[in-house]
């Protein structure tokens, strides 16, 4: 019995032991193949689309193709910034099977591409089939690595293409450090970095292309042959407002008063269309080579040696950045007395002033316990208003600020667009600087800001003022770029005048034209005056304030006007940041650019010029060809074109003539007829004309057998020479033109 009950015992126990088991592996089972499922559900529902990716990484690789970046032209089609085709050397190192071969590349490509061996040796060493070895190649290396292909190819069998080229693109800018501010250029990877290349970028840039490389399971690039190529969208084009010739016409000018009146700190002019607001040229003299832009001039890099080391870099930032700011839109300054065509037009507008209103000048005015001068100190006595505009009286035009009132001042100052950024497409905008932010002004604030003082504004706000004062009172968005166009030449986006507000009544703006007419002509600033065209103006000079240097009051010398006046085209502001030149009024640094600045534009404008009689005799002509025939014949041609001669030589035939055929000379002016190679070779001295009147520099150049073309303000009976084209003791041949430039003889102290 007790044997049979322990045999049931031990096999419930074995029962026990089985079921337990037999639990115990369904658990196992349960709970392996459940974690197992739970992790395969994550893997493809959760970590899924990443690990498709890792994968894909694995066995592709994605290599960028740079976009041409497009074209930006000026207002006439002229090309400012294109992207030329260059080239990017590709090295497929896994085709490489020796030393020598490796050896052999690396030293060649070092070579012609003018990189270390070393690094170029590291990368024959890669088993992958791309390795980028140099961009931006141009032709000749370009032609050279192709030569090198086929020696490659003709000494190692089977590596044609162990080297490959890529198309790629490098920025260029044909006219180099024309309207540099305002076209900005580009970093090494193509991206803007200044100006429209930088506010544009996005439209410029295109749409990168892609190389897909696949890979094998050692990890190791296939050839070429199981590549991928997705094509590059080429970036869209700009089109300016920016006209090349008005640009160029202005940066020479302003270099010229740059050196002519030792400008310290640079100068501007803006030319914009009143009608529009396009703006025709921008100019910060002196500009930067927009193709070598890190480039700084030999001064600033003399500045920065004489720096201890560990302040090199950030001098050389500093200078950079300077160098680079678009002083038109970027930098503020005091108006000066520019800005008393806006205040006249406020107190026109609102019926506070007229044409007969009398106002009393006695050389100064107490503000509490402020006494302002005139610039007249003996003061100018009982004044109309237009006398009080062409005499730029202080005293008077604090006057009339009065008058406005400090609330109504600071409406206009909005209206005309000083409180604000005009908002043009061009980054690095300033704000205006007003005395509160609020706009509220004291007594005093009131009396200096009624004549431009003691508040600071941008070049760019001042101009769209001036605009708006011709243009009929309206305040217009100002802008530089047209028009932007894809490949195929479609209009993306195209700029259409936008009237922000008007400011004053048509009929004031018509007064205020007719003011500032007469101020160039009749006023304190017929320097301002242009032979043959209607010209509107006004002076300025404005203190520094706090920012003199120790030793000297500095000073901003301006001139803002329009032309033509009864009909105004085009507006344009000139100034210069501390001139040390000896003058530094207005109507002695800035008017005297503006005449030649505006005596150019205005007839490539096509503007027709309608002179006086008293003009036409300073007016140039064109010479004739009388090159070839016999002296006789050309003495009769010259006369009939209206010139006198003087023959040179013992010659039959005309040989040359001074001046050139279709080269400038004025009316009534002397052709030098040279009939043999002696004769050419005979030279005058160039004689000093400068500080006379208009008959003496005449009287002068005629003694020297020269030409004179008259530049500037020849009507008056104060016209003074100022400068003159070639100096003074040089060397030329008889009959040369020299052109002298005028000024009216008046200095206003603005």
């Amino acid at each position: 019995m007790a044997n049979r009950s322990n045999k049931r015992s031990k096999k419930g126990v074995l029962q026990l032991l089985r079921m337990r088991t037999t639990v115990l592996i369904l658990l196992i089972l349960v709970i392996g193949f459940g974690a197992i499922t739970v992790r395969l559900a994550h893997l493809q529902l959760v970590s899924g689309p990443y690990l498709q990716e890792k994968a894909v990484e694995q066995q592709l690789v994605d290599t960028t193709v740079n976009s041409k970046r497009g074209t930006i032209y000026d207002a006439k089609g002229k090309v400012l910034a294109q992207s030329a085709s260059v080239w990017k050397v590709v090295l497929a190192p896994a085709y490489l099977e020796t030393k020598e071969q490796r050896k052999y590349v690396a030293k060649n490509l070092s070579r012609i591409l003018d990189l270390d061996y070393k690094d170029v040796y590291k990368k024959t060493k890669q088993k992958i089939y791309y390795v980028v070895v140099k961009r931006k190649i141009e032709s000749e290396e370009r032609e050279k690595v192709l030569k090198l292909c086929e020696r490659i190819n003709d000494k190692f069998s089977g590596l044609s293409n162990v080297i490959t080229l890529f198309d790629d693109y490098r920025r260029y800018y044909p006219y180099d450090d024309l309207a540099s501010s305002v076209i900005g250029f580009t970093g090494s990877d193509d991206q803007g970095l200044e100006g429209i290349e930088y506010q544009y970028d996005k439209y410029l840039t295109g749409t990168p292309g892609r190389i897909i490389t696949a890979r094998n399971a050692n990890q190791t690039d296939m050839p070429f042959q199981y590549e991928q190529n997705v094509d590059a969208k080429d970036g869209n084009n700009i089109t300016l407002t920016i006209d090349e010739t008005i640009q160029s016409i202005a940066e020479k000018y302003m270099k010229k008063g740059l050196v002519d009146n030792n400008v310290i700190n640079r100068g501007v002019c803006i030319i914009m269309n009143v009608n529009t607001g396009g703006i025709l040229a921008m100019v910060t003299a002196d500009g930067y080579s927009l193709n070598n832009p890190y480039d700084l001039s030999d001064a600033d890099l003399n500045a920065i040696r004489s720096l201890p080391k560990k302040e090199r870099a950030t001098a050389e930032s500093a200078a950079l950045g300077a160098m680079w700011r678009n002083k038109a839109i970027s930098d503020t300054y005091y108006p000066g007395s520019v800005f008393k065509m806006c205040t006249a037009s406020m107190a026109l507008n609102e019926g506070l002033v007229s044409d007969n209103s009398s106002f009393y000048c006695s050389g100064s005015v107490k503000i509490y316990d402020h006494t302002i001068h005139c610039h007249h100190t003996a003061g100018h006595g009982s004044q109309n208003l237009f006398q009080v505009i062409a005499n730029s009286c202080n005293p008077a035009f604090i006057d009339i600020g009065s008058r406005v009132g400090a609330d109504r001042f600071y409406k206009y100052y909005q209206a005309f667009g000083f409180a604000e950024p005009t908002g043009i497409d061009l980054p690095g905008e300033s704000d205006d600087l007003f005395f509160n932010e609020d706009g509220s002004m004291s007594v005093t604030d009131l009396a200096v800001a009624s004549f431009g003082q003691n508040f600071s504004i941008t070049p760019i706000q001042m101009v769209t003022a001036c605009a708006a004062v011709a243009n009929g009172g309206k305040v217009l968005q100002p802008y530089v770029v047209q028009s932007i166009t894809d490949v195929d030449g479609n209009v993306i986006k195209n700029t259409e005048p936008t009237v922000k507000r008007q400011v004053i009544s048509e009929s004031v703006s018509k007064k205020m034209r007719e003011f500032l007419e007469r101020n160039t002509t009749q006023g304190g600033i017929n320097n301002g005056y242009i032979s043959g065209y209607r010209v509107g103006g006004k002076t300025g000079t404005s203190e520094k304030i706090g920012q003199s240097q120790s030793g000297y009051e500095d000073y901003i010398a301006s001139f803002c006007g329009f032309a033509p006046a009864d009909s105004p085209q085009v507006a344009c502001l000139v100034f210069f940041d501390t001139p040390r030149g000896g003058a530094y009024y207005g109507s002695q640094v800035s008017a005297p650019v503006f005449v030649n600045i505006m005596s150019e534009v205005l007839p490539y404008l096509e503007i027709q010029a309608e002179y006086t009689d008293e003009e036409k005799q300073y007016v140039d002509t064109v010479a004739g060809s009388y090159i070839g025939l016999s002296v006789n014949k050309a003495q009769a041609a010259a006369k009939s074109d209206g010139f006198t001669t003087t023959v040179k030589g013992d010659g039959k035939k005309v040989v040359s003539q001074i001046p050139s055929s279709a080269s400038k000379i004025p009316v009534d002016g002397n052709i030098v007829l040279y009939t043999d190679k002696a004769s050419e070779e005979q030279m005058v001295n160039v004689p000093d004309m400068v500080g006379y009147s208009v008959s003496t520099v005449n009287q002068i150049a005629s003694s020297a057998g020269l030409n004179v073309s008259f530049s500037g303000v020849t009507s008056s009976s104060n016209a003074v020479s100022t400068s003159q084209s070639i100096s003074s003791g040089e060397t030329v041949r008889e009959g040369t033109v020299i052109t002298v430039e005028f000024s009216g003889g008046r200095v206003i102290a603005d």
